[in-house]
């Protein structure tokens, strides 16, 4: 990652390119301990050209927040990318951070004590957020449930030779997955979406864990939780079958949310 410092006259910007992992959180913490040497305390961090962010460097960020604060500064984030922007609100630094779609937006906010604005919302590319794949185990409820006319020209939830539906991941833990899904092209009433992700079915899950590896993960899920909504419906899963590299990833996984939990903490505790 670089980071390149661009001073003004009541605070600095800090332009980060790159993957912003733990070997760069030192770097970072130096940048802002210099800055902090020379009296500026009121930081802008545009993460627009970050792709990738990790725990470490969330909880960097929360600790340096606190640092600021307790120097009477602030810090906020500006323009981030898709990927930033949707860790940030998954960990919950966006509730702490104030979010800015610019950097005059948020020097306005640092240099004058604004609270947070409202975020903005942002187009996020299909490889960046938390996607659920999910076909079932008995296919035969396909042709029950989603007969070819009945599936939608086009419908972006058909693979090539088979049908997967397409969620959003609303939680995970080492023992299950949630869920939401609007039915995208079916046309099912969501009353029918809980008939069709029935409490008891299997179903063959592929999700994403962000601030791990690329790619999707995979497993077999028995549903516990069907909760129709006026958009559609929210499910919930347990894992029946997942490979022992998944599920370790997976372990991992909770815990860096875990770290991540307890660093937000101390970094709001007052």
């Amino acid at each position: 990652m670089h980071i390149s410092v661009e001073p003004r006259d009541e605070h600095a910007i800090l332009h980060l390119r790159g993957e912003f992992d733990t070997f760069y959180v030192t770097a970072l913490q130096q940048e802002i301990d210099a800055l902090v040497k020379q009296g500026v305390v009121r930081i802008v961090l545009n993460l627009r050209l970050v792709r990738y962010i990790n725990s470490t460097a969330l909880g960097a960020l929360a600790r340096i927040r606190k640092q600021l604060e307790g120097k009477g500064g602030k810090v906020v984030v500006s323009r981030p990318s898709s990927f930033v922007r949707d860790m940030l609100t998954k960990v919950g630094l966006d509730r702490v951070l104030g979010i800015y779609d610019s950097d005059e937006a948020a020097a306005e906010a640092v240099t004058q004590g604004l609270a947070p604005a409202g975020k903005a919302s942002a187009a996020v590319d299909d490889d960046q957020v938390a996607t659920v794949l999910f076909s079932p185990v008995d296919t035969s409820r396909i042709d029950h449930f989603l007969p070819e006319s009945g599936q939608g020209r086009g419908a972006k939830d058909k693979l090539p030779g088979s049908w997967s539906g397409a969620g959003r991941m609303s939680a995970i833990d080492a023992n299950g997955l949630r869920f939401t899904w609007n039915g995208s092209a079916t046309g099912l009433t969501p009353f029918a979406m809980g008939q069709f992700l029935a409490l008891g079915t299997e179903w063959r899950l592929k999700f994403r864990l962000p601030m791990m590896a690329k790619g999707y993960r995979e497993a077999v899920a028995r549903v516990t939780e069907v909760e129709e909504r006026p958009e559609g419906v929210k499910v919930g899963t347990t894992f029946q079958e997942m490979d022992d590299a998944t599920r370790s990833e997976l372990q991992n996984y909770v815990k860096d949310l875990a770290y991540l939990k307890d660093e937000l903490k101390r970094a709001t505790d007052r």
